[in-house]
């Protein structure tokens, strides 16, 4: 990976990160990508679901290599307005444990959009003697709205309600010393490293011998971001979402993962081990690993169509929440991914 390339792709990501999109709101992430791959050079299309396809270019179409990566993210919905006009909430797909704090911002239907806090009802330590204690819920976290509300009748009047879609702030940082700290890398820092190949594929003018797609999903944090489409003579899917970093796992923010198995099961042998080959051959550092509480978007493709799987990405640590990888890790995943794309 050129310094060119890395300096797009974390650009983009960022970018991309700036884009709230909660599954199940992920219009505006969506929108970017579709502007991003045009202003490449590519025709990609938005699919019934609201997610990203793109063709990359190639000339086998029987032997077709679809790259998925996700750009919905963990959020929440409001659930109710309280008496107080504080905001009760419900995860999609989020920890209580690690939003407490946050500054978020809720989308009012009409288009509006409201900054807020995330705060243990009664937050105030000094006046508050179970703290410390209080194991943090939904029922027990809620929304200050930085407004001067505080009837469910002056928040109405905001446009805010029920089903109102709500988006923790990224905080992205790139440190001097090449760590990337934000949340959503799972899957955004992903899907930056696929518009990065996109890119260098393009501006070099690479035609690889089998076509090349990809599919950024919107509902892979529910379960379902890749069921519904499988162009034909595809016969591969290669995820690209964030690795594992964490007690038991041998992979660090600064490699390449490549999952031999996660809770869905095995990923096909044939294709970890031609990449594990071919991050030997060029150099590249790379982990294998076993996830225990994961699944992908391959995962759910598998289930439908006759196809071959295999998922790798970046290091990531903090899964879930503040999460961290590095510049070496998106370079690691860049090259494997290049590599296994012009074999």
């Amino acid at each position: 990976m050129n310094t060119t390339t890395l300096t797009y792709t974390l650009d983009v990501m960022q970018r991309l990160l700036a884009a709230d999109s909660p599954t199940g709101f992920t219009r505006a992430a969506a929108e970017f990508c579709m502007k991003e791959f045009t202003a490449l050079g590519y025709e990609p299309t938005l699919t019934g679901k609201g997610g990203v396809f793109c063709c990359l270019g190639g000339y086998a179409e029987d032997d077709g290599l679809l790259l998925s990566a996700h750009i919905d993210t963990l959020g929440a919905m409001v659930h109710s307005v309280k008496a107080n006009g504080r905001l009760k909430m419900v995860g999609v797909g989020l920890n209580p444990n690690n939003i407490e704090t946050e500054t978020v911002r809720v989308y009012a239907r009409d288009g509006r959009v409201w900054g807020g806090t995330v705060q243990l009802a009664n937050a105030s330590v000094h006046v508050n003697r179970e703290y410390s204690e209080a194991k943090r819920t939904f029922e027990n976290l809620e929304i200050l709205l930085d407004e001067n509300v505080s009837t469910p009748e002056e928040v109405s009047a905001l446009g805010i309600g029920t089903g109102c879609f709500i988006a923790a702030d990224p905080r992205t940082v790139i440190t001097e010393s090449g760590y990337i700290k934000s949340r959503y890398l799972d899957d955004k820092l992903s899907a930056a490293i696929i518009l990065g190949l996109a890119r260098h594929l393009k501006e070099e003018g690479i035609v690889p011998r089998r076509k090349i797609y990809v599919h950024f999903t919107v509902y892979e944090e529910i379960g379902h971001g890749a069921a519904g489409i499988m162009p034909h003579g595809v016969t591969e899917i290669l995820g690209v979402d964030m690795g594992c970093v964490g007690e038991g796992i041998t992979c660090t923010e600064k490699e390449v993962s490549i999952c031999a198995k996660d809770g869905s099961g095995p990923y096909n042998y044939d294709m970890v081990c031609r990449l594990i080959d071919l991050a030997e051959k060029n150099g590249i550092g790379y982990a294998v690993d076993i996830y225990p509480y994961y699944s992908s978007d391959c995962s759910v493709a598998v289930k439908i169509y006759d196809v071959r799987h295999a998922l790798i990405g970046p290091g990531v640590y903090a899964s879930h929440g503040y999460e961290r990888s590095h510049t070496d890790g998106v370079k690691n995943t860049f090259d494997l991914l290049e590599a296994y794309v012009k074999e």
